[in-house]
């Protein structure tokens, strides 16, 4: 049995396992993976980013979206992610290859 079951076709590239302090204390250890989509389904599964709560250094085996509204509609989408980091600064940075962006996404204050 697999620690994470992700929907098929979701096609995860990228993860970042997070140690920066940008977000709750409760983010620490957890793990943020890109999820970049499907191309041959008729409803679009993926586009989006997922946190991966953990406990002990290991997977809780559920996951929280954390990052979405790349899908427009079943046939218009606004990105797909790809890579996803955490920098000295603390906050994610996540990168989509539909339009070449790259998003800083960090805690409101």
């Amino acid at each position: 049995m697999p620690d994470v079951l992700l929907q098929p076709h979701s096609a995860p590239l990228g993860i970042a396992f997070y140690e920066g302090d940008a977000f709750p204390a409760e983010y620490r250890g957890d793990a943020f993976v890109t999820l970049h989509g499907s191309w041959n389904r008729g409803k679009p599964t993926g586009y989006k980013v997922v946190r991966l709560p953990m406990q002990d250094g290991r997977p809780t085996a559920a996951y929280q979206d954390f990052m979405t509204g790349f899908i427009l509609s079943d046939h218009e989408l606004w990105g797909r992610p790809v890579g996803v980091t955490v920098g000295g600064d603390g906050a994610l940075y996540v990168s989509e290859d539909a339009s070449g962006t790259v998003w800083r996404v960090r805690a409101a204050k």
